[in-house]
C-alpha cells in the first residue's frame, strides 16, 4: 500500500495565516523503498514560500535588521529562513557585509523572480479584498518630480473616493528601475521608455528655462538666448537627470560653454543653491513650481524640449488601477503631447503667476 506524507509550510504575514500543503507520495515501487516499510529514502524539501518571502524582503530591505522589522520576526529566524534557502537551492543569494547586504548574482535572478510572484500576491489580495473594484485600491507612483503627478492622482482619488497611494520621486533614470523592479505600478517620466518590457504613453512636453534670483538683472527679461549662457556658472542635477541630459544637448546644438559650480542630487538642494546665489539652475516650464526667490524665464532658441511620458510594465497595463492612471495622464492637458509655451512666465516669479499651475488643474 502506498504511504502518503504531507509537508507543511506555514507562513504567518502580516495581513494574515497562510498555508501551503505539498503531497509527496511513496509507493512499494519508489527507488530506495524498504521493503519493510521502515524506512523510507526521500528527495531533498523543496524551497517554502516562507524562505522566499525572508528572501525578497531582505533584498528590498538591503539588511536582515530592517527586514526582520518589516516582516515582525526576531532576525534570527529571519536568517535561518534565508540560510535553508540557500542551502536548498545550492547557492550564495545574498552577500554579507559589514553594513547590510549586497545580491549574488543568482541573487538577483531570483529577486526577479519573488518581485513577480509577490506582486501578484498583492494583486490577487486586493482583487479577493474588492480593492480592484471602483472605489478603491493602492497604487505605487513613482516620478521624476511631483508637479505633474500629482493632477493625474487627483484626478484618479475624485473616481476613486478609497484611492490611497505613495509618490517616490527620483531621476527620470532610476523612476525606470522601479517600474521593471516592480517596486512602483506606474510612473512619470521624461526618459524614453524604449525596453519591450515597458508600456509608456506620451502626454506633454515642457520648454526648457532659466531659473534665477528674483533679484538678478536677468529676471527682469521676457527670454534669454543659448548664447547669453556663455560662461556663466550653474548649479546642476546629478548624472541621469533628463533635465540635465536634455540642457547638455542644447548646449552642445549652440556650442555654448558653462561653469558648473556645484551638483546636487535633489531639486529641493538646487533650489535653495540658487536662491542662496551660488549659481544659476535650468528647469522646465511645467515644473518651475512655487517660490518667491526665483523667477524663470524662458531660453527662446533652446529647441530641445523634455517630452514626458506615463509608464508602467507592459504585461500590467491592463490592471484597472494602471489603465486608470494612464488614461488621466494622456487627459491631463486639453492638447496633450503638444509644446507647451507660457508666455504668463515671462519675468515673472512663480510665487505671482503660475501659468503652469492652472493649466494642470483645469
Amino acid at each position: 500500500m502506498a504511504a502518503i506524507g504531507f509537508v507543511r509550510h506555514r507562513m504567518a504575514w502580516q495581513t494574515g495565516e497562510a498555508k501551503c500543503h505539498v503531497p509527496v507520495s511513496f509507493s512499494d515501487n519508489d527507488a530506495g523503498a524498504d521493503p519493510t516499510g521502515s524506512r523510507v529514502t526521500t528527495e531533498p524539501e523543496a524551497m517554502s514560500i516562507t524562505q522566499l518571502k525572508a528572501f525578497h524582503i531582505v533584498a528590498l530591505s538591503g539588511g536582515f535588521s530592517q527586514a526582520a522589522r518589516d516582516m515582525a520576526i526576531s532576525q534570527s529566524t529571519l536568517s535561518q529562513h534565508v540560510r535553508e534557502l540557500e542551502a536548498d537551492c545550492g547557492q550564495n543569494l545574498l552577500d554579507r557585509k559589514a553594513r547590510g547586504v549586497s545580491l549574488s548574482a543568482h541573487g538577483e535572478r531570483l529577486f526577479e523572480i519573488t518581485s513577480r510572484l509577490f506582486q501578484a500576491e498583492k494583486e490577487a489580495n486586493a482583487f479577493l479584498r474588492g480593492e480592484a473594484g471602483l472605489n478603491g485600491g493602492h497604487l505605487r507612483v513613482a516620478a521624476d518630480g511631483p508637479i505633474l503627478a500629482l493632477p493625474i492622482l487627483s484626478r484618479l482619488k475624485n473616481e476613486r473616493p478609497k484611492l490611497t497611494f505613495s509618490l517616490a520621486v527620483d531621476n527620470s533614470a532610476r523612476v525606470i528601475d522601479q517600474i521593471i523592479d516592480y517596486r512602483a505600478d506606474v510612473a512619470i517620466t521624461a526618459q524614453i521608455p524604449n525596453d519591450p518590457r515597458l508600456h509608456g504613453v506620451h502626454f506633454l512636453s515642457m520648454r526648457l528655462g532659466l531659473c534665477v534670483p528674483s533679484s538678478h538683472p536677468l529676471a527682469a527679461r521676457d527670454g534669454v538666448t543659448m548664447k547669453d549662457l556663455e560662461g556663466l556658472s550653474f548649479v546642476m542635477r546629478e548624472r541621469g537627470s533628463r533635465t540635465r541630459e536634455i540642457f547638455e544637448k542644447n548646449l552642445g546644438d549652440h556650442g555654448i560653454s558653462i561653469h558648473q559650480l556645484v551638483e546636487i542630487s535633489s531639486r529641493e538642494g538646487v533650489r535653495e543653491a540658487i536662491a542662496n546665489g551660488v549659481g544659476f539652475g535650468v528647469v522646465a516650464d511645467l515644473e518651475f513650481g512655487h517660490d518667491a526667490r526665483l523667477s524663470f524665464v524662458p531660453i527662446d532658441d533652446a529647441k530641445e524640449v523634455i517630452d514626458e511620458y506615463a509608464i508602467c510594465l507592459a504585461e500590467r497595463r491592463h490592471l484597472p488601477l494602471i489603465r486608470g492612471f494612464i488614461d488621466e495622464a494622456s487627459r491631463l492637458l486639453p492638447d496633450a503631447g503638444e509644446t507647451f509655451h507660457l508666455p504668463a512666465h515671462r519675468g515673472k516669479t512663480m510665487g505671482k503667476t503660475n501659468a503652469s499651475a492652472s493649466l494642470l488643474t483645469q
